[in-house]
């Protein structure tokens, strides 16, 4: 943010703490991940394989910075590491398909946005 290079300026522990759903979103009555919503942060859809086709689950999150807001005045990167877990406790990097959409309060006058890139960009091999 605002010039950062080597080291964010803020730096979390991970997407079940950004969401406010600590511990991987379990339920600990079934074992399963429970939906919740909350005014600010919540996992509102879980999308499950239905045993038809090969697929993950899916999950839809949301968190709105009404009372924390992240302020800069030039630039924003945001980024999510997506990690798992090998045997033995070690480190697996994931390949996560996570999209995203962010908000901010635009003054006027401002320099012309870049172009966005195209569909074939943003496929995933």
């Amino acid at each position: 943010m605002d010039g950062d290079k080597e080291f964010p300026t803020i730096c979390g522990t991970g997407t079940e703490d950004y969401f406010c759903g600590s511990y991987c979103f379990e339920n600990q009555d079934t074992g399963e991940y429970q939906e919740y919503n909350t005014p600010f942060a919540g996992l509102p859809q879980i999308i499950r394989p239905d045993g038809h086709y090969q697929s993950q689950q899916r999950f839809g999150m949301y968190r709105w910075h009404i009372p924390d807001p992240i302020r800069f005045e030039e630039d924003l990167k945001v980024t999510i590491q997506a990690l798992g877990w090998r045997s033995g406790g070690r480190y697996l990097p994931l390949q996560d398909d996570i999209a995203s959409v962010a908000y901010w309060y635009q003054t006027e006058p401002h320099n012309k946005f870049p172009a966005l890139p195209d569909k074939d960009y943003l496929e995933i091999q």
